[in-house]
């Protein structure tokens, strides 16, 4: 095998390598934002927890006000069927008492009705809670992770690609054009071995002369048909 190809076959793994770090790096926002998109059903539950507990409080101040006020009408009632002195009037206010009497009682229960309401919607809220931020410490700990495994593949890109930079320096420039724009066109792969007079790149056959010139190893082969530059394992 040429100098130059076993330099530029070095150069190929690195390449690879970065190739993969690169992506593993374009997928880390996506996991980080699909982490973060574990709270959101959580959060939408305690906001309609909260929401359902607010509104039951507001039909119990409602319904205390009913009956305060059904309690002060009772004691204006009574204080005229007192202060009167004509026996229809006096029979009458005492029906008014009664209606009022019954619709307080009612207002009193419904009362007792939305206050258990309210305990059921407090601890519904709690669970709610409770299951948000058992969420969050998961979704911490993802994040986390994350972060540290972003750490590590930048550090990672950081060391490879200054071990490529060294690496390029020794391929040939006549060669390094060829190789650029074949890892661009061939999917990361510019060099590929010959097998059994076959460019395993494509795995397309070779003509006898390009594959009596990979054998030689005395200058560069390429596949006739994909164009990747070939060479014989030792």
């Amino acid at each position: 095998m040429q100098d130059e190809v076993r330099a530029l076959l070095i150069l190929q793994d690195r390449d690879r390598r970065l190739s993969a770090l690169a992506k593993d790096l374009e997928k880390l926002p996506q996991d980080e934002a699909r982490a973060k998109a574990k709270l959101a059903g959580d959060q939408a539950a305690v906001a309609r927890a909260h929401q359902a507990l607010l509104d039951c409080e507001l039909r119990v101040k409602k319904i205390e006000l009913d009956a305060e006020t059904r309690r002060t009408t009772i004691k204006r009632l009574k204080l005229q069927q007192f202060e009167t002195r004509k026996n229809e009037e006096f029979v009458a206010l005492g029906h008014e008492i009664v209606r009022y009497e019954k619709d307080l009682d009612d207002f009193e229960t419904k009362e007792l009705e939305a206050m258990e309401e309210v305990d059921g919607f407090r601890k519904a809220q709690q669970a709610a809670e409770a299951a948000l931020a058992h969420t969050r410490k998961l979704v911490e700990e993802d994040l986390a992770a994350i972060a540290q495994r972003h750490a590590r593949t930048e550090a990672e890109r950081v060391e490879v690609l200054a071990e490529r930079e060294k690496l390029a320096a020794n391929v040939p420039d006549s060669i390094m054009p060829l190789y650029v724009r074949l890892m661009k066109t061939k999917d990361g792969r510019a060099v590929a071995p010959m097998r059994d007079g076959r460019c395993e790149g494509c795995h397309m056959k070779l003509i006898a002369s390009t594959v009596m010139k990979a054998q030689s190893g005395r200058e560069i082969a390429q596949c006739e048909d994909c164009g990747r530059i070939l060479y014989v394992e030792d």
